[in-house]
């Protein structure tokens, strides 16, 4: 059974950070590429980070880059998304994405919930 959990989201005040993790299991986690993704009240869903299987390349929207950094830990099949000086622009849900390239799948977590607010 696939499973993506995330956790670390929470309530955070403007210029602070927030480390979220996602942990995998159920698929071959360090043939994966892995994303996170986050969705605003009333906007669609937006690609946040990248990061490919063995973790060599990263790749993020123009809106983080700079203050969030991906990352993955294949011993532990997590991955990582460090959020640092956040802005209330940054409020969301976060979701984990992987897509398994060794069964062209693709599976979501059920997302953690990021407020940055004062």
């Amino acid at each position: 059974q696939v499973q993506l959990v995330e956790s670390g989201g929470g309530l955070v005040q403007p210029g602070g950070s927030l480390r979220l993790s996602c942990k995998a299991s159920g698929f071959t986690f360090s043939s994966s590429t892995m994303r996170w993704y986050r969705q605003a009240p009333g906007k669609e869903r937006e690609l946040v980070a990248t990061i490919s299987s063995l973790g060599s390349n990263t790749n993020y929207a123009d809106s983080v880059k700079g203050r969030f950094t991906i990352s993955r830990d294949n011993a532990v099949n997590t991955v990582y998304l460090q959020m640092n000086s956040l802005k209330p622009e940054d409020t969301a849900v976060y979701y984990c994405n992987a897509f398994a390239w060794t069964t062209n799948s693709n599976y979501w977590g059920q997302g953690t919930q990021v407020t940055v607010s004062s």
